[in-house]
């Protein structure tokens, strides 16, 4: 179970970590220490409830339909491939996660612009329910919560590090030699999963 947990943390680590205006905007309101309660509260909540829809609607239903798993799985394994494929670039390419000193003072405001960055990017539907809904699917029913449940704890732990520590993390965030170390760790985390799917795909009773 604990193993399970622990996959479920990298692979919603590996799917989080990124430069991107969600992350961005936490960092800021953190440095800002503005509203970084709020700013934690909302991204978290909003992929715990993401992470939550997918497992307990997509989940059940791949869960009956074996041919439809075995198709999400392997399109989940190319996915996570091309995302390691895309980590390792940036390696060679690398970015900076840098966030400007003009946060945001209205609640308001920020819950909207966060609402915004979260649920109206089609990515964050991509990895909560095709690619984790698909992989919770695939395991014991037993097993499930704790897949679901340590890739929530992943995306807390995150958003928590990044409000709670944005005075430490800004300066680290902002070297591109940083996110070099970063990525290079997605990409290896991104390829072992999409190996692990490929090859559950291909042991897979349908195929035999």
């Amino acid at each position: 179970m604990l193993t399970t947990l622990l996959h479920g943390f990298l692979t919603g680590l590996g799917l989080i970590v990124a430069i991107g205006p969600q992350n961005a905007l936490v960092l800021k309101q953190g440095l800002l220490r503005r509203h970084v309660g709020l700013a934690i509260g909302c991204c978290a909540g909003a992929d715990i409830l993401l992470i939550a829809s997918g497992a307990l609607s997509l989940g059940p239903w791949l869960s009956r339909h074996a041919s439809w798993l075995l198709g999400m799985n392997l399109v989940a394994a190319m996915v996570l491939f091309l995302y390691g494929l895309l980590a390792w670039r940036r390696v060679f390419f690398p970015a900076a996660l840098e966030a400007s000193r003009s946060g945001i003072s209205s609640r308001m405001a920020l819950v909207m612009q966060l609402a915004g960055v979260t649920l109206l990017n089609p990515h964050v539907y991509l990895d909560t329910w095709v690619l984790l809904g698909g992989m919770t699917a695939g395991l014991p029913l037993r097993l499930q919560p704790w897949f679901s449940g340590g890739a929530m704890l992943a995306s807390l732990v995150w958003f928590l590090a990044l409000g709670q520590g944005a005075r430490y993390l800004a300066p680290v965030l902002a070297r591109p030699a940083a996110w070099r170390v970063i990525d290079a760790m997605i990409a290896v985390i991104m390829w072992w999963l999409a190996w692990r799917l490929g090859y559950e795909v291909w042991d897979d009773p349908l195929l035999t």
